[in-house]
């Protein structure tokens, strides 16, 4: 392990990232010991629930309810340094600044999130916004999703997904069934071509969660595009490009207009966490998956959307990554292994309907492991609930105020869908 800087107190902790990671590690650790000396380096001012945004473009939630003060949120006595992480010095126990300042630690948790990687699509960065051009990865743009949604007098309405990994591999195609499900209740789906065009070819990673978003997507008339990646958009000329690749695997461009585009950007490690030491060669802070702990620097410990584990980048996945981290922080501290072990668990809560859920629950290797002995591939209302009700009371009050407590996910089996 490297060695503490001289005069420091061992105790001293620096978390790089103030989301849904950073809090509620920072949180959970002070609930263990209110003595720890903790920073959290982050530079916004508003912290949001992106879980949420999703229905914040399909008129359900407002972009006001997914929205905190980020001074609201940071834990009694935890220190908050209002600027950017510029570079990570490992070899130094040291994270440098934007403003070439530098902050020493003797441990750090480094959860800084990903990057939206929206210039990778040409033309989209001066498209969003305008012209039917929406996405729900930003909240300054979730709103104009609803307002497009609202103001579509049919046509054709792209939906598309990038290469993975990116955050909640659900998200783009549940704001496509939201809003096939509002134009059947406004009795205009019948107008509307809707296209899910998508990287990938399958429609999620986790194959027994399949049949039920094939039924939602036979049910609305969509037409599922595979291996389809959107390589440019003009929104003013209403066309989008996209590169095919074949059975054979030989690739096309192809060109296709549309009335709406709901695009989710590629995502990728943040520039400087690719740029550091921490990084693997796919540029995610590289941590075993099960321990959580720096593979290379054993005073390091990663998690969230900026981690290499292999898992679904969700916020349901840190949940059950804090308590991993916390665990086998203080055990290090004391000089002794990290023992606690995360299972690769996350959640993806598949809007299917307005009001109808399908709860994806799984772990590393496509393990399914809901918390409820219900067969997760039904479509429910409870889940509903559960997704616009109790999940975000649970984040803002539970996981923020370092609450462990949790309904324990395990693996079940159920008879193969008919």
């Amino acid at each position: 392990m490297v060695a503490p800087v001289q005069g420091m107190t061992g105790r001293r902790i620096l978390i790089v990232g103030g989301g849904c990671a950073g809090i509620t590690t920072a949180a959970t650790l002070k609930k263990h010991d209110s003595s720890l000396e903790i920073a959290i380096i982050e530079p916004s001012d508003l912290h949001w629930y992106q879980p949420g945004f999703t229905l914040v473009g399909a008129g359900i939630f407002t972009r006001a309810q997914t929205e905190r003060r980020e001074e609201t949120l940071i834990p009694k006595g935890v220190r908050w340094i209002k600027k950017a992480a510029a570079e990570f010095l490992p070899d130094q126990n040291a994270v440098r600044l934007q403003d070439n300042s530098l902050e020493h630690y003797d441990f750090l948790i480094a959860c800084p999130g990903l990057k939206l990687a929206w210039e990778k699509i040409e033309g989209l960065t001066e498209s969003l916004g305008r012209n039917g051009v929406c996405s729900n990865y930003l909240p300054k743009y979730a709103q104009y999703t609803w307002d497009s949604i609202k103001g579509f007098r049919g046509g054709t309405a792209l939906f598309t997904q990038p290469p993975m990994p990116i955050k909640c591999a659900g998200a783009p195609q549940k704001i496509m069934y939201l809003m096939a499900d509002h134009h059947r209740r406004q009795g205009k789906l019948n107008q509307a071509k809707i296209e899910f065009c998508l990287a990938g070819d399958v429609m999620f990673g986790v194959p027994f969660f399949v049949p039920p978003l094939l039924d939602a997507v036979k049910d609305y008339g969509i037409n599922v595009r595979y291996k389809h990646h959107l390589k440019a958009v003009d929104a003013a000329a209403k066309r989008a490009i996209f590169m095919v690749t074949d059975e054979a695997g030989a690739t096309s461009e192809i060109e296709k207009s549309f009335d709406l585009m709901h695009v989710t950007p590629p995502q990728t490690g943040l520039d400087f966490v690719r740029a550091s030491p921490l990084a693997n060669a796919a540029g995610w802070i590289e941590v075993d998956q099960g321990t959580l702990q720096h593979t290379r620097y054993q005073n390091i410990f990663g998690l969230g959307d900026a981690a290499s584990t292999p898992n679904a980048k969700t916020a349901a996945a840190v949940r059950m990554q804090v308590p991993v981290v916390v665990k086998n922080l203080l055990s290090v501290m004391k000089g002794q292994k990290a023992a606690a072990v995360y299972d690769g668990y996350g959640s993806c809560p598949l809007t299917v309907a307005i009001g109808k859920i399908v709860l994806a629950e799984f772990a590393y290797g496509g393990k399914v492991t809901p918390s409820f002995p219900l067969d997760p591939r039904v479509p429910r209302r409870s889940m509903w609930y559960l997704k616009t009700k109790l999940l975000p009371w649970l984040y803002w009050n539970h996981m923020f105020g370092g609450g462990e407590f949790d309904i324990p996910h395990k693996e079940r089996s159920f008879a193969k869908a008919a």
